[in-house]
C-alpha cells in the first residue's frame, strides 16, 4: 500500500468520525442553549422575571455568552425594579454589540433611575470620534472585515507582481497598500473591543450607597458618596479594597463587595 492510500484511509478511518463528532456535540451543544434561552424568553413573557434570569444565567455558566441575552436578563432585572443589576447587564449587553441603539436607549432610561447624576468630563474630539468610530462594529465583525481587506490586498499584490504594464502594476500597487492598511484598521478595532470586552475594569456600585475614602482604609478620609447603580472604573486594588474613578473624575477607596464588575 503506497503513502496515499495510507493517508486516505487514515482519513477516512480516524479524522472523519472525529470531526463528525465534534460537529455532531457542538450542533447538540447549539440546541441545547437554544432551548434554554427560549425557556427563559417564555418564562419572561409569563412575568416569571426571576425564573426567566436563572435560566439565562445557567446559558452563561455554561460557557456561553451573547448580547441577547445579557440584554434579556437586564431587562428581566429592570422588570423587577432591581436598576443597578439592569444597568449591569445592559453594560454587558453593550460591551458585546456596542452600536446597538435598543441597547443603549434602555440603559440610559434604568440610569434616569438612579440617585447619582454624575457630569462626564469632556473628551478630546479626535479621541471620542475614534472611540465611536471602534464602537460600530463588535469584535467578531471588525475581524471579519479585516480578513476581507487583507484577502483582497493579497489579490492586488499578486495582480501587481505578475501585471507586465506599468500603468497597471502602479494601480494595484496602490489598491495594495489602501486595502492593506483598511485591513490592519480593522484589525486593530478588533482587537481593541475584545482587549475592552475582557481587561474588566470597569464596574456597578451595587450597595445603596457607598462612602468614597482617600485610602485603603476603614478610618480613611471620607471623600464622598456614591450610590447604587452608579459606573466607575477601577485603577487599583489593594486586598478587599478597590480604588476607583467616576465619570467627572474623582477617585478614591471602596469595598470590593459594593460593586460588580461589568
Amino acid at each position: 500500500m503506497n503513502n496515499t492510500s495510507k493517508h486516505i484511509k487514515l482519513y477516512k478511518t480516524i479524522i472523519i468520525p472525529i470531526l463528525g463528532l465534534f460537529l455532531i456535540l457542538a450542533s447538540g451543544k447549539a440546541q441545547n442553549y437554544s432551548e434554554l434561552f427560549n425557556s427563559a424568553n417564555e418564562l419572561y413573557k409569563k412575568g416569571q422575571y426571576d425564573t426567566a434570569i436563572n435560566v439565562y444565567k445557567k446559558i452563561i455558566e455554561k460557557g456561553y455568552e451573547s448580547a441577547d441575552i445579557y440584554y434579556n436578563i437586564a431587562n428581566a432585572y429592570y422588570k423587577t425594579k432591581n436598576i443597578p443589576k439592569a444597568i449591569l447587564y445592559y453594560e454587558k449587553a453593550l460591551l458585546l454589540r456596542p452600536n446597538d441603539e435598543e441597547i443603549k436607549y434602555n440603559l440610559q432610561l434604568a440610569q434616569t433611575m438612579i440617585v447619582d447624576k454624575i457630569n462626564v468630563l469632556p473628551e478630546f474630539f479626535l479621541k471620542r470620534f475614534w472611540r465611536d468610530f471602534q464602537k460600530l462594529l463588535s469584535s467578531n465583525s471588525w475581524a471579519i472585515f479585516s480578513l476581507s481587506f487583507f484577502i483582497i490586498a493579497l489579490i492586488t499584490f499578486i495582480i501587481y507582481l505578475f501585471s507586465k504594464t506599468l500603468f497597471i502594476k502602479k494601480t494595484f500597487f496602490y489598491f495594495f497598500v489602501i486595502f492593506f492598511i483598511f485591513s490592519a484598521i480593522s484589525f486593530s478595532n478588533s482587537y481593541n473591543q475584545k482587549v475592552n470586552i475582557e481587561k474588566k475594569d470597569t464596574a456597578i456600585i451595587m450597595a445603596g450607597s457607598v462612602t468614597v475614602k482617600s485610602s485603603p482604609d476603614d478610618n480613611g478620609t471620607e471623600l464622598f458618596v456614591i450610590h447604587e447603580g452608579t459606573k466607575v472604573w477601577l485603577i487599583d486594588e489593594l486586598g478587599e479594597w478597590v480604588n476607583i474613578k467616576i465619570a467627572e473624575g474623582n477617585k478614591g477607596w471602596i469595598k470590593k463587595d459594593d460593586l460588580e464588575l461589568i
